[in-house]
């Protein structure tokens, strides 16, 4: 299946008619010619060039795909994205060529070599096609026929070819099976969501089309008058429903595969929601893929789609029933980064039904009072959520799996309710729902509603998949109560996080009233969040170490005994060294053998005893590379690792000194916590009065679950035991990276101090933390890189300084309002509330001499003012904001 982006997929459509009535408008425009393709381990693939002249003159270029012997088999039809050709579906055809399939992909109509302007799957254009395309197959040798002019035909594609795989399966009975992916089900509610046009998504769909005049004159037409007002009408919603697979709703009879992609602002999953409840209506199979990636970038995780895909057809055109179709429900999840690659690693979560958007309702009660703010004139400056077209560079939407921020909300132009921090971790999966009251200086309001999740601290928020819903609220000068579906995610809201409920008058993606308006919104009942209790994670497979553990033990032992003599090389102990716990000098790792560039360049610090050193850095610096060698996990390409004085190499004794926590440890699913604990430290060969387990124990904190199986755990609590894993015998060194991921604050602070006193013992701590406030409180030294190199080490108190932030005690709490006005004051950066009043950072321009007067202006209680600087103030300066 084609996944690739940017752009829109083939979409087809036809009204239903005979094969024997239909094969006489095909004209050949030649006989074609053909290729083989082949590998060592598969029949060749042969390939057919034809183009095809259909009825109204367009000509369409076509390929042909078999394989092995004559025979025949099903086909199947593989549709290309917008934008794009019969060439961007060819791996896949030649896959299913090979699987035992006759494959049949095309050029859409003004695409490719193929002639003919872009109809939207015009019924009577390129869905036409479809049905032309279909009768030929009936008349090839090769294909598998059910009866005379109606092939055994299964229909893939993505985007716009799964909008015409939908469409065709509605309007010509001879299709079988389907497998669309990240697809549109009502091309009007794609473009124009509640009343709301898409205009960055509409102008990128018209330019990878090729411009307006490629399109059929009344498509160029509706799109110059809806993106000059901004307004959709009703006849513009009527020409794209026509060219929808709603619109043929009761007719898509077929089993249906439908992959929908969670990192979707233009088709997102609610789309395939309506797609699975009409088709399961009509009495037809349905099974539901929410993939991690989609149109605004992440995983489309192409390989195992196009798998599934296969299994399919092989159940349902094959009439295999042993074929492994997968769930009726999957949806794919992000459990963190890979620390060697940087890549998001994930896993299936699946359930025996389809859920829906809405099964395991949990209400959850926000709080904020009733809210004005404005539409500013010609709705700028914008709200920024998605950016469309960021596919090809990963994508916004993949580094909010990631937990990163990237949304931006103006002062004074929305609205925010928030939740009581979680008392357990929460996993929406659905679409959330809440009601507000809605009132306007104007007659009609449109606003973007976005629910973020906040961190512990109340100060980082993610929007899930940068997701926001448009809607337009008519009649609103009165004022008006107005549900809100908010957009449907699967994201794991962890405990003592927040839910903070955001209705904006502007965003960057959509069209919003250019003339200026007041927006007035209060709440009107709890936030009804989905829960989909039926949905579970596929447990952790087994450590790979259980598996090859035996036979890699045998073929150590065998080397070390070859490698003896070499082993004397290792150089002797540094005796000046014996009591430095680490001693790193011009230390270098390149990303390949023979690659110039470095992960890891001429780096250079020591630890001393005592210590609790913050390793910091942005994504890429290097840190997680640096830790795996100093843990022997990996082979310095140049400089030296000395711990203890003892040069580090893969298996060196005196790692037996280092306790470490950086990979993720990889505990057996079927022992509890205990059992896990025991055998690793049985596994040590020390004693086992040595490991001091019940300290460690009281570090996890995981109270009963100890005794549970370590498959029921949360991520949390994994992340618990394997800290306190690291902990085992109380090591000389402890190595942490990321500790406190998956903990609440009281666990957070309770690992700050156990930190603390650890290292107040003698001993030492590394800690790799992205959490810089944590880091400014635990940590007495620091080391910063960039880029693989050292930007700066020393005691905190010295890299921190003084800076330009301003720390404004306050009498009395302050409001969020009053903030946002300090924080839009000239001269200020930003303003955010602490538990001590207001932590205000100046610009260039700003001073304290006249921050002051203005706060004083804005009646802010203040009852001090003084320097102020954080170690994220320094972090920023000291890496250049490349984080």
């Amino acid at each position: 299946m084609d996944l690739r982006l940017p752009g829109w997929r083939a979409l087809l459509r036809r009204p239903r008619r005979t094969a024997a009535a239909a094969a006489a408008v095909v004209v050949f425009a030649g006989a074609g010619t053909w290729t083989a393709v082949a590998d060592d381990d598969s029949p060749a693939v042969r390939r057919a060039d034809r183009v095809m002249t259909m009825d109204d003159g367009v000509r369409i270029d076509t390929s042909y795909f078999t394989s092995g012997p004559s025979g025949r088999r099903p086909a199947v039809l593989l549709a290309h994205g917008f934008g794009g050709s019969k060439d961007d579906v060819r791996q896949q055809a030649e896959e299913l060529a090979g699987d035992g399939y006759a494959v049949l992909t095309w050029s859409a109509r003004g695409f490719g070599d193929s002639t003919g302007r872009i109809g939207l799957n015009d019924p009577d254009t390129e869905v036409a096609d479809v049905s032309r395309l279909i009768d030929w197959l009936a008349l090839q040798p090769q294909v598998r026929l059910d009866r005379d002019g109606d092939p055994r035909v299964g229909m893939a594609g993505a985007s716009y070819g799964g909008a015409v795989s939908l469409l065709a399966a509605g309007h010509d009975r001879r299709v079988d099976a389907v497998a669309p992916a990240i697809t549109y089900w009502n091309l009007a509610d794609a473009l124009f969501p509640n009343g709301v046009f898409k205009k960055l998504w509409a102008g990128i769909f018209v330019n990878s089309g090729g411009g307006c005049a490629r399109f059929e004159p009344k498509l160029c037409a509706m799109y110059e008058r809806v993106a000059e007002s901004g307004v959709p009408d009703a006849e513009a919603r009527e020409l794209l429903q026509a060219r929808s697979p709603s619109a043929v709703a009761d007719r898509v009879e077929v089993p249906t595969l439908l992959v929908q992609g969670q990192s979707d602002s233009l088709f997102p999953l609610d789309h395939a929601d309506a797609a699975a409840r009409a088709v399961r209506a009509n009495g037809a199979p349905v099974d539901v893929d929410w993939i991690a990636g989609g149109h605004d970038g992440g995983d489309l995780e192409a390989a195992r789609v196009r798998a599934r895909v296969t299994a399919w057809f092989d159940r349902h055109l094959k009439d295999e029933r042993a074929a492994d179709t997968g769930p009726a429900f999957r949806v794919t999840r992000t459990g963190g980064v890979d620390s060697s690659d940087g890549e998001a690693q994930l896993r299936g979560a699946s359930a025996d039904a389809y859920p829906g958007l809405e099964n395991g309702p949990r209400p959850i009660g926000l709080a904020g009072r009733e809210q004005t703010f404005d539409n500013p004139p010609g709705a700028g400056p914008p709200a920024v959520s998605a950016l469309p077209g960021l596919a090809g560079a990963g994508g916004l939407s993949q580094l909010s799996s990631l937990g990163v921020g990237v949304s931006l909300d103006f002062p004074g132009q929305h609205a925010r309710f928030e939740s009581a921090p979680v008392a357990d971790d929460l996993h929406i999966t659905g679409t959330p729902k809440v009601t507000v009251r809605v009132g306007s200086t104007a007659d009609d309001a449109v606003l973007f509603a976005k629910l973020y999740d906040v961190g512990a601290d109340g100060r980082g928020q993610v929007l899930p998949s940068q997701l926001v819903t448009p809607v337009r609220v008519e009649g609103a000068r009165s004022g008006k109560d107005v549900t809100i579906t908010l957009p449907a995610i699967d994201h794991e809201v962890d405990k003592g996080h927040r839910l903070r409920l955001v209705l904006a008058s502007t965003d960057l993606a959509y069209a919003s009233p250019a003339a200026p308006a007041k927006y007035t919104v209060s709440l009107k009942g709890d936030l009804s969040v989905p829960t989909a209790p039926a949905v579970t994670t596929a447990a952790a497979p087994l450590p790979a170490w259980v598996w090859w553990l035996p036979p890699a033990g045998a073929a150590v032992a065998l080397a070390l005994l070859l490698s003896a003599r070499r082993r004397t090389a290792t150089p002797a102990p540094d005796p000046e060294l014996a009591d430095v716990p680490i001693q790193i000098t011009g230390l270098g790792k390149r990303y390949a053998k023979s690659s110039d560039r470095y992960a890891v360049k001429d780096l250079s610090f020591r630890v001393e005893k005592g210590q609790v050193l913050g390793l910091l850095g942005p994504n890429g610096a290097g840190k997680t590379t640096t830790l795996r060698m100093l843990m022997g996990l990996i082979t310095p390409d140049g400089g030296e690792i000395r711990v203890f004085g003892h040069a580090i190499r893969p298996g060196a004794p005196v790692l037996s000194r280092v306790g470490a926590f950086v990979e993720g440890a990889g505990f057996l699913p079927h022992l509890s916590g205990r059992e896990n604990l025991e055998l690793y430290w049985r596994a040590t060969g020390r004693p086992a009065e040595d490991a001091h387990l019940d300290e460690a124990l009281e570090i996890a904190g995981l109270g009963d679950a100890l005794a549970r199986a370590v498959r029921t755990y949360s991520q949390g609590m994994r992340q618990r035991l394997a800290i306190a894993q690291a902990m085992l015998g109380l090591p000389d060194l402890l190595i942490l990276d990321e500790p406190t991921n998956g903990l609440d604050p009281p666990q957070i602070r309770e690992m700050r101090q156990v930190m603390i006193r650890y290292a107040a013992a003698g001993r030492t701590v590394i800690v790799s933390s992205h959490l810089l406030a944590e880091v400014e409180q635990s940590c007495t030294h620091l080391v910063v890189m960039d880029r693989g190199k050292l930007v700066q080490a020393g005691p905190v108190g010295e890299i921190v300084g003084s800076g330009d932030t301003l720390l404004v005690g306050t009498a009395a709490p302050v409001e969020e309002p009053v903030v946002e006005k300090v924080a839009a004051l000239a001269g200020v950066a930003s303003a955010v509330l602490t538990d001590d009043g207001l932590l205000v950072r100046l610009d260039a321009d700003g001073s304290a001499a006249r921050l002051i007067p203005e706060l004083v202006r804005l009646e802010v209680p203040v009852a001090s003012v003084g320097q102020h600087r954080r170690l994220e103030d320094a972090f920023l300066t000291l890496i250049g904001g490349s984080a």
